[in-house]
């Protein structure tokens, strides 16, 4: 499980398709003396296990982690490359502050930026998402993109806007996204169980 407040940015520096799956290199400014192989990390909300590790001489380590065939093809991560910053988090432990929301690292679907619009210091986002994830996402509800906690501003169909400030965008690798990016979406645990609730009609 994790919260949606990002702690880290890594860097794709390597990517190896083997078959139908397909194994990254991460870059990273983790300490490796807590990071251990099997640790659950989320990258830009995607929840991943490490499979390796090691240290680079100059400083900083990496870790692998790999891909099923339907994560690359339910993610972002299909389209990744070597030189991607992505959005890191590190499993939540028992008693750690809860300062975004509750996020399991399974990504729901894929969005896409349909504008950015500065207001002062920070950026108003317009997204879309497809229509079976849009009714899910509520006005002042929590949506997770590219692993990042969020809430929402206002709603219009298929479309939604959330205001960033700017430790976000600096923290985040939402300083570098633009217009037509594909981002990863995890709707709302609670608006999931509801909607299940309402539509149940029995087995």
């Amino acid at each position: 499980m994790f919260t949606g407040i990002i702690t880290d940015i890594g860097e794709v520096i390597a990517r190896e398709d083997t078959g139908t799956e397909a194994r990254f290199r991460i870059r990273s400014h983790q300490d490796p003396q807590t990071v251990a192989i099997g640790a659950s990390i989320a990258h830009d909300g995607v929840c991943l296990t490490v499979v390796d590790k090691g240290l680079f001489e100059e400083g900083g380590m990496w870790h692998d982690v790999v891909a099923s065939a339907e994560t690359l093809s339910r993610t972002t991560m299909g389209h990744w490359r070597q030189g991607r910053r992505v959005n890191l988090e590190r499993a939540l432990k028992v008693g750690d502050e809860l300062g975004g929301h509750i996020v399991s690292g399974h990504v729901d679907g894929i969005g896409h930026v349909v504008s950015i619009e500065p207001v002062d210091d920070s950026r108003v986002f317009t997204f879309e998402v497809p229509q079976d994830l849009a009714r899910f996402i509520a006005p002042k509800g929590s949506v997770a993109l590219n692993g990042t906690s969020l809430t929402v501003n206002a709603v219009n169909g298929c479309r939604f806007t959330v205001n960033l400030i700017p430790h976000t965008l600096t923290v985040t690798t939402w300083g570098e996204a633009k217009v037509g990016d594909a981002v990863n979406v995890e709707i709302d645990m609670l608006a999931r169980y509801m909607a299940r609730l309402v539509e149940f009609s029995g087995c």
